[in-house]
């Protein structure tokens, strides 16, 4: 390793970091919606930027100025990494741990390169700080994940946790060489080593971050083509596959399967009334209503127009009825403020179950709507049973 030449890996270490920031720039021209790209971007052309300024200190300890410069470079691009991460989690980011040890950097840097020059003393300290930001980085991204998600943060958070391994480890080479000895370039085994775990961990950073935004982009591209755009329910396609799954998994079981089918009561008449843009909050209101009734295992979907549909694994009529009278009552209950006005709404329901109808969801979905049309007829505003209509 002592062969290695290092401003050649400084140079390598330097061009890879600047154009990962130019494929981060041109990603997020196409991505505008994935948050953290901006931050990815601005940290590598930072990381960049100081392996250039760090090239140009051929000798210690080199010009002050310029060491300062690069140092807190390096200390501002992690920070960044790190605010990356967590916009691109959709997680609050607190500047203030990152702000301490930028600072840190940048003072001890001035300290031991302008006031005190200290080529060893500005190493210990720097390393340390580097890995104390590594470490938070992988902290942030080895957590559970949905898994195709999970490969990614993995990856790229076991990049960083090498990263942060390398820096102790070189802080405690350093520690360990007599004082005045240390530089750089001087013929020190950590120096070629670190330079080159470096490259390799920013080449592993690189491709970690460019699979994280390739599953988020699959993951979003998925969601536009399984979810309704207006409400964020599922769609009525999608619905009907999980329904297909779980109908051949309930023949072989023999477990009940419920449905219930929504119908907001005169929708017509709030959309003459007040608009289309009214209509939409109604449905997104109720979206709201029906996301706080379904258990984890229950799939909901908008059905077609004003109608949602509920698919209730393991559920009879009975335990279906309380669950939609409890909905129904939530949802008369609510006010929605119109220009002003104050509006209310209600909703129809009608519930069928595989005991009564059979498995096959087109019949279990004619049986609710069925129901649901007598709760209309009835006066709205109510829950109706299939097996009511058969009595």
């Amino acid at each position: 390793m002592k062969t290695l030449d290092i401003r050649t890996m400084m140079v390598m270490v330097s061009v890879l970091t600047l154009l990962f920031s130019g494929l981060l720039v041109l990603a997020g021209l196409h991505a505008g919606n994935i948050r953290g790209m901006r931050q990815w971007a601005l940290a590598s052309l930072c990381i960049s930027l100081s392996m250039g300024l760090a090239y140009t200190q051929q000798t210690p300890p080199g010009n002050g100025w310029v060491v300062l410069c690069g140092a807190t470079l390096v200390a501002v691009g992690m920070g960044l990494q790190l605010n990356g991460i967590k916009a691109f989690k959709e997680e609050r980011f607190n500047w203030r741990l990152s702000s301490v040890l930028i600072g840190l950097v940048f003072v001890q840097s001035f300290w031991f390169s302008i006031i005190d020059p200290d080529v060893q003393a500005r190493a210990i300290v720097n390393s340390l700080a580097f890995a104390v930001m590594n470490a938070l980085c992988a902290r942030a991204l080895l957590v559970r994940a949905e898994s195709p998600l999970r490969t990614a943060y993995w990856f790229t958070g076991a990049a960083f946790a090498v990263q942060t391994v390398m820096f102790l480890i070189r802080t405690a080479m350093v520690l360990s060489v007599p004082a005045g000895t240390y530089g750089i370039y001087a013929h020190l085994a950590i120096n070629p080593v670190s330079f080159f775990i470096v490259s390799i961990t920013q080449l592993c950073l690189t491709f970690g971050f460019v699979l994280m935004l390739n599953y988020r982009l699959a993951t979003d591209l998925h969601k536009l083509a399984s979810h309704d755009a207006l409400t964020g329910a599922l769609n009525r396609r999608s619905l009907e596959t999980e329904a297909a799954c779980l109908e051949t998994r309930y023949l072989r079981t023999g477990d009940t399967l419920a449905v219930m089918l929504l119908d907001v009561d005169h929708f017509k008449s709030i959309n003459d009334a007040y608009g289309h843009p009214v209509g939409d909050v109604v449905l997104q209101k109720l979206t709201v209503v029906i996301q706080d009734a379904v258990r984890s295992g229950d799939r909901f979907a908008r059905y077609g127009g004003e109608e949602f549909c509920l698919l209730l694994p393991s559920t009879t009529e009975e335990q279906a009825l309380v669950m939609a009278e409890r909905l129904r009552r939530a949802y008369a209950a609510m006010t929605m403020e119109v220009g002003g006005n104050i509006l209310r709404s209600t909703v129809s329901i009608g519930i069928a179950d595989s005991t009564g109808a059979g498995l096959a969801f087109p019949a279990l979905v004619a049986a609710a709507d069925q129901a649901m049309y007598r709760a209309k007829q009835d006066g709205r505003n109510r829950v109706v049973r299939y097996s009511e209509l058969a009595d």
